[in-house]
């Protein structure tokens, strides 16, 4: 096996066998099997509440609380959190072993600070990977298996959308590619400041209050705010609900997934640089 080959199983191994990474399992686990139990309880009677508006003006025919309905919740409502659960763990990916000394133990490897970055990197996004296979594992499936499928009724910015249930498994697999790329953007930007930073705690700490900060400044309809907006990563991890609106603005979709493509490729560049140029003290 090669110097590189080995440092990656090394880095996927630690990953694996940390207790902090079986947090953010739990958690979305947790989570879903949460509100798939309120919503077969109450589903009905709160979802009754919304569809009695929509009667007047067309019939609604079908189950509408559903396997669709219940991912689409699952996924707009743990998106917000899963940053914090991918930060928890590749926020000290670098720093962690920095704090702890073992750093200089793996820099006299056979491999340079190059592929030791980026061994680290890949193994955030396996984490990353793995969380969100979880979260489709439970939002998705076990919500089908629980619920059944059907047609699903999506509020977007358009009003409301029904999207036909032979028409929303690519939407899905999208969906959660692009999901993919936006947590992929935390990762990076977690073991970047993790290659910066000498402490374990504050780069999960920063990661958060720079989603924070960019998250509020989307929140606003301001000129100056509107100039930097596109540029900033927050504003492109929620385009996965892009795709369930009819037609698909696919173009937008696209510019959004490449803003997310250049900003890891921005942060795994830095990352590298950094790391090699910093100076690991005896």
């Amino acid at each position: 096996m090669s110097s590189f080959g080995a440092i990656l199983k090394n880095e996927l191994y630690k990953t694996i066998r940390r207790p902090r990474s079986y947090i953010g399992i739990g958690v979305i686990s947790f989570i879903c099997v949460m509100l798939q139990s309120a919503f077969y309880q109450d589903g009905k009677e709160i979802l009754s509440f919304v569809t009695q508006q929509f009667e007047s003006t067309f019939q609604i025919q079908g189950e509408v609380l559903n396997g669709n309905l219940i991912c689409f919740i699952v996924l707009q409502t743990l998106i917000v959190q899963m940053p914090l659960l991918v930060a928890l763990v590749t926020g000290d990916l670098v720093s962690g072993e920095i704090a702890q000394g073992t750093i200089r133990f793996l820099l006299t490897r056979p491999a340079s600070r190059t592929q030791i970055i980026i061994a680290k990197w890949i193994a955030g996004l396996f984490y990353t990977l793995i969380l969100l296979l979880v979260l489709g594992f439970f939002a998705l499936f076990v919500s089908k298996w629980i619920f059944g499928d059907g047609d699903l009724m999506a509020l977007n910015s358009e009003g409301l959308t029904v999207i036909r249930a032979d028409d929303i498994q690519w939407r899905w697999g999208l969906a959660f590619v692009i999901a993919f790329l936006s947590l992929g953007v935390v990762a990076g930007l977690a073991n970047l400041l993790s290659a910066i930073m000498d402490n374990s705690i504050t780069p999960i700490v920063s990661v958060m209050a720079i989603i924070i900060v960019f998250t509020i400044i989307g929140m606003f309809d301001l000129p100056s705010f509107d100039l930097v907006k596109p540029f900033l990563f927050t504003t492109h991890m929620i385009s996965w609900k892009s795709l369930f609106e009819d037609p698909v603005p696919m173009q937008d979709i696209l510019f959004s997934c490449g803003v997310l493509v250049v900003h890891i490729i921005v942060f795994l560049l830095a990352s590298i640089w950094i790391f090699n140029k910093k100076d690991m003290k005896a």
